[in-house]
C-alpha cells in the first residue's frame, strides 16, 4: 500500500510537472497519511531559486497542489480504500522537500457535522 502511494505520487508529478522526485517515502498510521518527497525541481524553479526567488518557487507549488488535489487524493483512496477527508501541502528549499498529507476517514478528529460533503445545520 505504501509503494502504492509513494509511486502513485510520483508518477503524477513526473507526468504533470515534467519531473518528479529522485525519492519519496510513504507513511501510514490510524486516519493519517503522510508522503515526504525528495527533488525533482523543474529546471525553471532551480533557476529562480539560484536567483534569489524563493518566494516565488513556494507560490506557484502550492497553487500545483491546489490543482492536483482530486488526482493525489485519488491515489490515496484507492491505496486505502478509505475516504481522504483532508489534505494539505508543504514543501522548503535546501534540502527540497515535498510533504503531501492526508487525513482519512471515519477520524476522530472530526465530528460528524464537520466532515466534507455533510450538509450544514440550518441556522434559524
Amino acid at each position: 500500500m505504501l509503494t502504492a502511494i509513494s509511486d502513485g505520487i510520483v508518477a503524477l508529478l513526473k507526468n504533470f510537472y515534467g519531473r518528479g522526485p529522485t525519492r519519496a517515502k510513504s507513511y501510514y498510521h490510524d486516519d493519517l497519511v503522510v508522503c515526504i518527497l525528495r527533488g525533482g525541481l523543474s529546471r525553471v524553479e532551480q533557476t529562480l531559486l539560484e536567483g534569489g526567488r524563493d518566494h516565488t518557487v513556494v507560490a506557484q507549488r502550492i497553487e500545483f497542489q491546489e490543482v492536483m488535489r482530486e488526482r493525489f487524493v485519488a491515489v490515496v483512496e484507492r491505496a486505502t480504500g478509505r475516504r481522504v477527508i483532508g489534505f494539505m501541502s508543504g514543501g522548503q528549499q535546501n534540502p527540497d522537500l515535498l510533504c503531501e498529507v492526508f487525513v482519512l476517514g471515519p477520524t476522530d478528529l472530526l465530528d460528524e457535522d464537520e466532515l466534507p460533503g455533510h450538509p450544514s445545520p440550518s441556522r434559524g
